[in-house]
């Protein structure tokens, strides 16, 4: 049994494979947190030190003990109002305005299968896949009950949280901080890392030492934004890839967030993470209730690799769902960088017939093919085709796209409304604006109120109406701004909007999965502005980054690779100059970048050479070719693009038999000395012969010695390298 109860010591203790997470209630009813760690059997309430700190409270029912402070004991949940003044996870006023709550221990229950939450996107498994915990808690001067909610997936070395907030009293008080986990350590000496960014170089991979104080990430944008991103690591200041302990907190969310890591006066450690808090007041209701997003957890004896690792398969397995959890998702060409606004339906159909010749499998026509849309200055919210820019209807568009042997797809930004627009003049009171104050624009638009059914039914309504009217296979859901002007003309309290609006989103996303199973649907915000594993429940691939540009990409899809497969990481090979950099590299290392990713083109055909559409062939034959091995295989990051010249990764199947490099130079320099790439996760005393050289080598000596980088390599040059167990 994954999760265990001992009744003598009110003992909880969370098993998956590898690990253990241990907590136990204490004699005043409050959860304390006692170990995450390698699987071990036994009690580890013998963690616990106590000791009169002075100026840390202690429970009114321990009498005399001042040894006793919730100040400085590890707790589960820890609550503003019981006398811990480091970072809580929740915190209210009742209707007088007073802050506090002493919710304590009541029931639990331990049940098979992974449990579910309502309106939101988790963690998902079949019964005998997963087991789950839920505790009560209750405060009995407000009527309040927190449900802590526990998954456990014992084979991904996964364990999942979250809470329900119940209001079961008479008086309506208000949330102003609502987190969904923390894991609390009573010593320790860490490195925290983070995946900071901005738009067009997002997630890029961030270690620092965690000294005295808080550090905090998030994002107050109403979405999860390029800046940070939803997910954190914890590990030994001395761990690497290979070698050390870490954790990792992953939020099922996509809207704003924060993370808290504090180390306190006695150096020890919490780290939490749930939604932000700058925008939130919310009031609840007798009888109502809230559910925080899930945190997915995770933990490593064996360094950081093997951290990615769980929470990939986590994500492939039980987070992504559909069609293309599993299948190869198609080989597109999107029309955006080959024509941006300016197309016609006949120049699409030129488009699609120069990508059927070179092996490409879906055409995709981005923005500008509905309403009165000439740029991004109108039209947003008009969901209707503009046929007289197509020349066509969609119907005849998408057939004729279907007759040449492509599928075909299209762009929305759903969420968002302009000015501009015949929705905007029928309903100004949808977009999220303030009475009285001139709204923030942002690349010419507003947000609509999707906290509002009436928003939702009509913007769905419309959609079906598109892709109902033609055969659309793919459809790549955009949102191009944040969140600023938080105001709901139909909300009775401002302060639940941002919650509601989410929800409302994943409302949107999930009634289209149930009626268009076979639809892929791929996330984007700006690129990679709204990446998380929110997103991916509802798209099994999302849109890395806006930015193309190979050597950029390096650094976004090695930040990326720490929490998320690279099954669901969008990745194109586009044109040189890059549009976004200038920059030029190598057709061949493009190839080698996107196919570490989905892979696709962002281009024109009719812009490459006869020798640049042979080298686009090699390149989709490969990747149909290596595509499980990507989408399947276990990921090492074998080099770190922020330091190293190189910048070196691969995908190894699980069993190790076989294994794909990718390497690609960043920085050339004149009379350089030799270099050794060391590989990871190859069988030991096995021999591997490379694919294309035909050489065996000894798999000790590449995982110790190396594999020696050419030399005569040009700057943004690259290679792969295909290596299968003798």
């Amino acid at each position: 049994m994954p999760i265990l109860y001992s009744s003598e010591k009110k003992l909880f203790t969370l098993h998956t494979a590898h690990t253990t997470y241990q907590f136990q209630i204490d004699p005043y009813g409050v959860p304390l947190h006692l170990y995450y760690g390698t699987r071990c059997e036994g009690e580890m309430d013998y963690l616990l030190r106590y000791a009169d700190r002075g100026f840390s409270g202690n429970p009114y029912a321990a009498g005399d003990d001042r040894t006793y402070s919730y100040d400085t004991l590890p707790q589960e949940y820890p609550v503003w109002g019981s006398g811990d003044y480091r970072s809580t996870l929740l915190s209210l006023r009742d209707e007088g305005g007073t802050l506090g709550c002493a919710p304590r221990y009541r029931s639990h229950e331990i049940r098979p299968g992974k449990y579910a939450l309502s309106g939101l996107p988790a963690v998902y498994a079949a019964e005998e896949e997963a087991e789950s915990l839920s505790l009560e808690l209750v405060d009995e001067r407000l009527g309040l009950s927190l449900t802590l909610l526990y998954g456990v997936l014992p084979e991904c070395d996964i364990i999942t949280r979250s809470v329900i907030v119940k209001n079961r009293g008479t008086q309506t008080f208000r949330l102003g901080r609502l987190q969904s986990a923390c894991l609390d350590f009573v010593g320790g000496d860490f490195d925290l890392i983070t995946f900071p960014g901005r738009y067009a170089l997002e997630r890029q991979a961030d270690r620092r030492p965690l000294g005295r104080g808080t550090l905090s990430v998030g994002s107050r944008r109403g979405y999860s934004s390029h800046q940070y991103n939803p997910l954190v690591f914890l590990c030994d200041r001395e761990a690497t890839e290979s070698t050390g302990r870490c954790w990792a907190m992953q939020l099922v969310w996509s809207g704003g967030f924060l993370c808290e890591a504090e180390r306190d006066q006695l150096s020890q450690t919490r780290l939490a993470l749930g939604m932000d808090e700058v925008q939130m007041d919310y009031p609840l209701a007798p009888g109502e209730s809230i559910t925080a997003p899930e945190v997915i957890l995770s933990y490593s004896a064996s360094g950081l690799e093997k951290l990615s690792h769980h929470l990939h398969r986590c994500l492939n397995r039980h987070v992504r769902r559909g069609k293309y959890r599993d299948a190869r998702t198609p080989i597109l060409l999107n029309s955006w960088e080959a024509s941006y606004f300016d197309f016609t339906g006949e120049s699409l159909l030129a488009l699609a017939k120069k990508a059927k010749d070179l092996g490409v499998e879906m055409l995709v026509m981005d923005d500008g093919w509905f309403g009165a849309r000439r740029d991004d200055k109108s039209s947003l919210g008009d969901w209707t085709v503009n046929e007289k820019k197509l020349g066509m209807p969609l119907k005849e568009l998408a057939a004729r796209v279907n007759t040449l042997g492509l599928a075909f797809g299209i762009w929305m930004e759903p969420e968002m409304i302009s000015e501009d627009s015949e929705l905007f003049r029928a309903h100004s009171d949808w977009a999220l604006t303030i009475p009285g104050q001139a709204p923030v624009r942002s690349r010419s638009q507003l947000v609509l109120d999707f906290s509002r059914a009436e928003v939702r039914e009509h913007v769905f309504a419309s959609i079906c109406a598109v892709l109902d009217s033609a055969n659309i296979e793919y459809l790549k859901w955009d949102l191009n701004r944040s969140i600023s002007d938080v105001y709901s003309h139909a909300a009775p309290c401002q302060g639940r909007v941002l919650y509601q609006n989410m929800l409302g989103v994943y409302e949107m996303l999930e009634k289209l999965c149930a009626r268009y199973p076979d639809l892929l649907i791929e996330g984007c915000s700006g690129g990679g502005g709204r990446f998380d594993a929110g997103m991916l429940y509802y798209c099994p691939q999302i849109w890395c980054s806006d930015n193309t540009d190979a050597i950029d990409r390096l650094v976004i899809q090695h930040g990326s690779s720490f929490g998320y497969p690279a099954a669901a990481v969008g990745a194109h090979v586009s044109i040189c100059p890059n549009h976004q950099t200038g920059r030029t590299v190598p057709l061949s290392t493009r190839g080698i970048v996107a196919a570490a990713g989905t892979f696709g083109y962002e281009l024109d055909p009719a812009q490459l050479t006869k020798a640049e559409c042979g080298e686009v062939r090699r390149q989709i034959r490969a990747y149909c070719e290596d595509a499980p091995l990507v989408r399947g295989g276990l990921y090492y990051r074998l080099s770190d693009p922020a330091k190293d010249a190189w910048c070196a990764w691969s995908f190894v199947s699980e069993d190790g038999s076989s294994a794909l490099l990718g390497a690609v130079l960043r920085e050339k320099h004149a009379n350089a000395p030799a270099q050794y790439l060391r590989l990871r996760g190859l069988v030991p005393g096995a021999r591997y012969r490379a694919r294309e050289t035909g050489k065996i080598y000894p798999a000790d000596a590449l995982t110790d010695a190396g594999l020696p980088l050419p030399l005569d390599c040009a700057e943004y040059g690259g290679f792969t390298l295909h290596l299968e167990r003798e």
